[in-house]
């Protein structure tokens, strides 16, 4: 096989997961992948495709994958033997810092003539920090939208030089960091294609599914996600993709959006392959009442049978939720209250109060809505134990009024509130105290032997025990309620509940002594192996149909072997 243009190269949290007697806790809980996150970031498929149609071969490797697959694969020795004519590590949440900077060493190490390129938030937040202290990294692509810059990086390593033309490029010169104009802010997104048939064309050319897949039960539960946008027009605390936030990284002062028809065709082409859910990702009605009003016209017209799962960031108007009930089969909601207290929900950047999100879901379930998925978090302005637990509470009510068709879940602020965000830029505003601040200290605060010692902030009405405390209590408390209104049987809250209970006696150890070694790690080792404070079933929407249509595959073989490219 000849060598690849770019090889794009996805880290878990630490290569050393396996042997490193780490309790990773419930920091993973609500999303699909594991406590080392190895769902790569969405960008590896548009700059995938996008070289891609530009001439330049890409491969995409997940390494965390690879590693939770197969106990005997060694990153090391993979790496030994693989050449690439460049190699691209995402840096783009900040949990991966310890993999990625790791990985950018192993490269450096077995091919010091190759170039190293970072990309992502993380990477553009701390791009000064990584290429002071960290000389085995020659390249950051910064901002949101990096296909660009690095096809016109790629020509460059390929010709030899010319990388002052480069917009959002830091890279060095006779060993001084030069930092290029961070001017590549495409206004939209139409620009590239979120085509999941690429992923899997190329996983069969390179005859490597593991590499490919986003995440450790992708191949039992292939659910996809669409995106409306980069960037966002509200300002949510902690968040590194808020308004706030791509001001000062990326430079973007209004998100960019993909058009509603090109957006309804990624939903359509997804479900020529698979009946499994598609997640929406970005309000609708963000970029205005008739563009989603145009994006629903056309669902409409594809007549789609997969679940769609629509993410709301306020509660929805009935008028818009009746057009939502009218265009698409099947849907559900996602939308995150964060707390019960209206005084805490705004204080982290969200407007509305429970009468108007109470609304919402009466006439979203009303209009055939099949689920309504809440998410609570713990570790808020304003917020301390009896609030969270009372957000358990206002959890109860919500059951006992509107039944199964609401699922609730709660889960920490963790590990780490996001560089960037209001709050970490504004600690003393909201509150907050943070433990750590560098680069350097997050990737040291990864290897720490416990969640709780990694969480790199505090608040004035909840310390780091607090917080734990929180967390288990009233995970534990949600348990009960939904074995009491069928949404879990007793027997599996009950495991959960015991795991609960070890978890805390761990972290009670582990504080107490210190130590990580013997029995304790045999522990940890043990607790990180099953599951957590929920669920993670219960985040499941329906699969219609074949989960991988074998004749969609069977089409995808024929192009990738017979032309017909789209």
């Amino acid at each position: 096989m000849p060598r690849t243009d770019l090889t794009l190269l996805h880290p878990p949290t630490t290569l050393r997961f396996r042997e490193l007697p780490i309790f990773h806790g419930p920091i993973s809980d609500v999303v699909p992948s594991s406590s080392i996150f190895e769902i790569y970031p969405i960008g590896f498929l548009t700059i995938s495709e996008y070289l891609h149609r530009h001439g330049i071969s890409v491969r995409i490797v997940n390494i965390a994958m690879k590693m939770l697959k197969d106990r005997s694969f060694d990153p090391e020795r993979f790496i030994m033997g693989f050449d690439s004519v460049a190699f691209g590590i995402d840096l783009h949440w900040l949990p991966h810092v310890d993999g990625s900077l790791d990985l950018a060493e192993i490269i450096k190490k077995h091919h010091p003539e190759r170039p190293v390129i970072l990309g992502g938030l993380t990477a553009t937040y701390y791009y000064d920090e990584i290429m002071r202290d960290y000389p085995f990294v020659d390249f950051i692509v910064c901002g949101d939208s990096t296909e660009e810059p690095l096809r016109m990086l790629m020509d460059a390593i390929k010709s030899g030089g010319g990388y002052e033309s480069i917009p959002n490029l830091v890279w060095r010169k006779d060993r001084n960091k030069i930092v290029n104009e961070m001017s590549y802010k495409p206004e939209n997104l139409d620009y590239i294609s979120f085509d999941y048939s690429h992923l899997l064309k190329m996983a069969i050319k390179y005859r490597d599914m593991t590499g490919y897949m986003p995440f450790k039960d992708w191949l039992s539960y292939p659910v996809t996600a669409v995106f409306q946008c980069r960037g966002c027009y509200h300002n949510c605390g902690s968040c590194a993709g808020s308004l706030y936030a791509f001001r000062r990284l990326c430079k973007r002062e209004r998100p960019a959006f993909r058009s509603p028809e090109l957006l309804a065709g990624d939903i359509r082409d997804i479900s020529e392959f698979t009946g499994a859910p598609v997640m929406l990702i970005g309000d609708l009605l963000q970029a205005g009442h008739s563009y989603a009003e145009r994006f629903l016209e056309i669902i409409k017209r594809y007549n789609i049978d997969n679940e769609i799962a629509i993410e709301f960031f306020n509660p929805p108007p009935e008028s818009f939720i009746r057009k939502v009930a009218d265009s698409i089969n099947y849907y559900n909601v996602e939308i995150s209250p964060e707390s019960h207290d209206q005084k805490v929900r705004e204080a982290f950047g969200k407007h509305y109060t429970n009468e108007q999100l109470e609304k919402s879901i009466e006439t979203l379930l009303s209009e055939g809505c099949r689920r309504v998925d809440m998410f609570f978090m713990i570790g808020l302005p304003y917020q301390d134990y009896s609030s969270v637990m009372d957000t358990v509470g206002y959890c109860e009510e919500l059951l006992k009024e509107y039944g199964q068709s609401i699922l609730p879940m709660i889960a920490p602020l963790a590990p780490f509130i996001d560089p960037g965000s209001p709050i970490f830029e504004n600690p003393e505003r909201y509150g907050y105290r943070f433990f750590y601040r560098t680069l350097r200290e997050h990737r040291q605060a990864m290897l720490m032997p416990s969640w709780k010692l990694a969480l790199n902030y505090e608040t004035e009405w909840m310390k780091r025990d607090d917080i734990v405390r929180a967390t288990y209590d009233a995970a534990s408390m949600l348990l009960d309620i939904k074995v009491k209104y069928g949404i879990i049987e007793k027997g599996r809250a009950e495991g959960l509940k015991g795991y609960i209970r070890k978890a805390v006696e761990l972290i009670k150890k582990l504080d107490d002594s210190g130590e990580t070694e013997g029995s304790i790690k045999t522990e940890i080792v043990r607790l990180n192996s099953i599951a957590s404070i929920c669920d993670k079933h219960e985040l499941e929407w329906p699969v219609r149909g074949w989960r991988l249509n074998p004749s969609g595959i069977f089409r995808l073989i024929t192009e990738l072997f017979f032309g017909n490219h789209r």
